[in-house]
């Protein structure tokens, strides 16, 4: 029993220096089990998915196809240094076209406005030191024709007895003044007895020109034909009027 123990032992340990020789001919490192395990009653089936990796770091020739997975590097025996891989290199090319077209805006500036379009218009402040122009000023309504008013005819006697003195004031209330015109006098002839035998018509000028919103007063000498006012009669103006333009 004893010795069938020791020929396995010997069987193990030179299988491990063969796998150990065939291991060192490049310059990955690998390990090898030393020791008989249990041989499994049958074969049974990977779980996962399986990567081939030659001892020799060549492809095998009898290999084809592809297959990707992904697994962790191999263990290694205690106080040795991996050996830095180096990347295999590639190649990729590509080509492509595209057109496009777009229209932004800068951030602070202001969008330019569409074809066709006015822009709106902005109020703009006068300048630091500047003064504003004032506002149009409203155009004054057309003035007005004269207007004159007549006072009551104020009388007195005149040192003739065909003869009166007749005060009159005139106010011009339009807005335009009164460059000339025309007053007519209405003199009456009283008998002795107060029977008003005539009425005789008289003019005289205007004192213009009466500017608008003014009065003027003036005094005229009002005279008739002598001969129509004999001794015991006088005269009596009692209408004034007036023309002018």
């Amino acid at each position: 029993m004893r010795r069938q123990t020791s020929l396995l032992t010997v069987v193990a340990l030179c299988l491990g220096g063969a796998l150990t020789a065939c291991g060192s001919g490049n310059d990955d490192e690998g390990y090898a089990a030393i020791g008989a395990g249990s041989s499994p009653k049958g074969a049974v089936a990977p779980s996962g998915s399986v990567t081939l990796i030659p001892l020799d770091g060549t492809p095998s020739p009898s290999a084809s196809g592809t297959t990707s997975s992904t697994s962790s590097p191999s263990p290694r025996p205690p106080g040795t240094t991996p050996t830095p891989s180096t990347g295999g290199t590639g190649t990729d090319a590509g080509s492509g076209t595209g057109t496009g077209s777009g229209t932004g805006t800068t951030p602070g500036t202001t969008p330019a406005a569409p074809p066709g379009t006015t822009p709106p218009r902005t109020a703009t402040a006068p300048a630091p030191g500047t003064t504003a122009p004032p506002p149009p000023s409203t155009p004054a309504p057309p003035a007005t024709p004269a207007t004159l008013t007549l006072s009551a005819p104020v009388l007195a006697d005149a040192d003739r007895r065909w003869c009166e003195q007749v005060t009159m004031t005139f106010r011009n209330t339009g807005g335009t003044a009164a460059s000339s015109g025309t007053v007519t006098f209405a003199t009456h002839i009283i008998g002795a007895l107060g029977v008003d035998w005539a009425t005789i018509e008289s003019a005289q000028p205007l004192p213009a020109p009466i500017a608008p919103g003014t009065a003027r007063t003036h005094t005229y000498t009002v005279c008739v034909d002598s001969w129509r006012v004999p001794l015991g009669m006088r005269v009596d103006t009692q209408k004034v009027t007036a023309t002018w333009k």
